[in-house]
């Protein structure tokens, strides 16, 4: 789904949503509208600006602050149309797209169509480094505002893009691409009002949204982000709570007492610790289901190719992990074990893709591991992040290897996420690392292009730096391809590369598992991990 940047998982169940305990005259009413919860979130990476984020944590802030042209359904993950009135096409190459009337920004100011001309210019634009700028690299034009490391832009707009008329505009891309309908759900292609381009970088600390939301003072680091009901917003998606304040944990056993002391009322963030007792501690008040996420071990192939550079190492590694005793001893069930580099609720996937690489069996890794040689030293660092819930399972992962390939395997934390991701882009850590995909927007493409196309090196989650010009080009023909069929097909022989080389090892997918009070309902949660804020009541 991107060229470009990723929606890297953060947490172990991905976001948490929680709810401040209510004063008696807010909760005097069976479904109220008012009152005010806390949501549960680990520290954004970057500004609050939909082109700069690409982890979970900002997009659950964004979600409530930004409404864009699509969104999806939560039970069929479908494109649906949201501020867009419409988005047609004749060719899949050049779409029109026309905005519905009343929506305004948070400042007063009207949601045009320059408003999404606007942010996609910048985030396309190669000086402005947005982590989302791969995303507009279909769109004719993007070459000269992005035309790489060390070059300059010839050009401040993309000529792809043309505003007809207040509510009208039309996108060209370089090739048909008949997903693109798909993609505008994605955080990248939020509108942005003028007030961005006088300060953008002090923007994403207080932005100004168009969603059922505004913010509510200030982002305070690792400590909270606050908003509240935009009274403006459209009636029939108007927000029933007065407020939400995203509270910062970096410990999520902390935050799960919270909730039984009723200080928080909602979390889909919970510990490995909880897992076992949750459903029946919750009953009804326990949603869980599937969704759209991804849990991988990443290899650095470009940094540490003596110890990954061999695909029999790669595969090994990948046998010797005991993903059944993963998801059902850490994780209580709550994860599934990964069969393919696609989710299971996602067109395209294919159960058992991964064939023998995904089958535990410990015998014939050890002996694959010896004949391919060993890691230099016999020694290997898995890098996890702290502050999402991920200690049990990289050590479960690292004993495994231990005893299955007689490795000295050893678990690293860092204290965020940002932290680990830092180091292994820089190439300061070599070792494997934990690494999680959250869907951007429901196509199998969404799993290949943003984590392993040679754009996402630069603009993606491809950490490990992988490279491979036969992937490149099957990738491209099912862009191409104007017969959904077609390009699905393509898209599954594009994974069967990636399942044939492992730049990453998939370990489980996720489950969405939320735990509420008896003081909230409407709790709903889709595909992609997120809380649906808006329609959230007091109970």
């Amino acid at each position: 789904m991107r060229t470009a940047s990723a929606q890297w998982i953060v947490g172990a169940v991905v976001v948490a949503m929680a709810a401040t305990a209510c004063s008696a005259d807010e909760n005097t009413e069976a479904g109220r509208t008012g009152g005010h919860i806390t949501v549960v979130l680990g520290e954004p990476q970057h500004g609050l600006v939909g082109q700069e984020t690409a982890e979970t944590e900002g997009a659950e802030v964004l979600h409530a602050l930004f409404t864009g042209l699509v969104t999806y359904d939560t039970k069929t993950n479908e494109p649906k149309l949201a501020i867009a009135e419409s988005v047609d096409t004749t060719d899949s190459k050049t779409w029109t797209i026309r905005i519905k009337d009343g929506f305004t920004f948070h400042n007063g100011e009207k949601v045009d169509a320059q408003s999404f001309v606007r942010a996609w210019n910048w985030g396309a634009n190669q000086e402005n480094t947005a982590e989302a700028m791969g995303f507009f690299s279909k769109i004719e034009g993007s070459e000269e505002l992005a035309p790489g490391k060390g070059r300059t832009p010839t050009a401040k707009e993309l000529k792809g893009l043309r505003v007809i008329d207040d509510r009208t505009f039309t996108v060209t891309l370089k090739a048909p691409f008949s997903q693109f309908r798909t993609v505008l759900g994605y955080d990248a292609f939020y509108p942005l009002p003028k007030a961005f381009e006088a300060d953008p970088k002090g923007f994403g600390e207080a932005p100004i949204g168009n969603g059922p939301f505004r913010m509510d003072g200030r982002w305070e680091h690792h400590k909270q982000i606050k908003v509240k009901k935009y009274d403006k917003y459209p009636a029939e998606g108007r927000a029933k709570l007065d407020g939400v304040t995203f509270k910062i944990y970096d410990d999520l056993d902390t935050a799960y007492n919270d909730l039984h002391k009723n200080a928080l009322q909602i979390t889909d963030k919970l510990p490995v610790s909880a897992l076992a007792t949750v459903s029946e501690e919750f009953g009804d008040r326990y949603i869980y289901k599937p969704e759209a996420s991804v849990g991988y071990l990443g290899l650095p192939l470009e940094s540490n190719p003596e110890a990954f550079g061999k695909v029999e190492i790669r595969k090994a590694i990948s046998m010797a992990i005991d993903r059944e005793a993963i998801s059902k001893k850490i994780f209580q069930g709550t994860r599934k074990p990964a069969d393919d580099f696609i989710s299971p609720i996602v067109p395209g996937y294919r159960r058992g893709a991964l064939g023998e690489a995904g089958t535990y069996n410990p015998s014939k890794a050890k002996a694959l591991f010896q004949q391919a040689g060993g890691i230099p030293g016999n020694k290997l660092e898995l890098g996890y992040n702290e502050d999402g819930g991920h200690k049990e399972w990289i050590e479960a992962v690292a004993a495994q290897l231990k005893a299955n390939l007689g490795v000295e395997a050893t678990a690293k934390p860092y204290q965020s996420a940002a932290a680990l991701i830092d180091d292994v882009k820089s190439q300061k850590f070599k070792g494997a690392f934990r690494m999680g995909w959250a869907m951007d927007y429901p196509a199998a493409e969404n799993y290949l292009r943003p984590v392993f196309s040679k754009e996402a090196i630069a603009n993606g989650s491809n950490f490990g730096r992988y490279g491979n010009d036969e992937f490149e080009a099957v990738l491209a023909a099912a862009d191409r391809a104007t017969d959904p069929a077609e390009s699905l097909k393509l898209y599954q022989q594009a994974d069967d590369i990636v399942i044939r080389d492992l730049p990453y090892i998939p370990v489980f997918t996720y489950m969405s598992a939320v735990a509420y009070s008896k003081t909230v309902k409407n709790v709903g949660v889709d595909a992609q991990g997120r809380i649906d804020l808006a329609h959230v009541e007091l109970n």
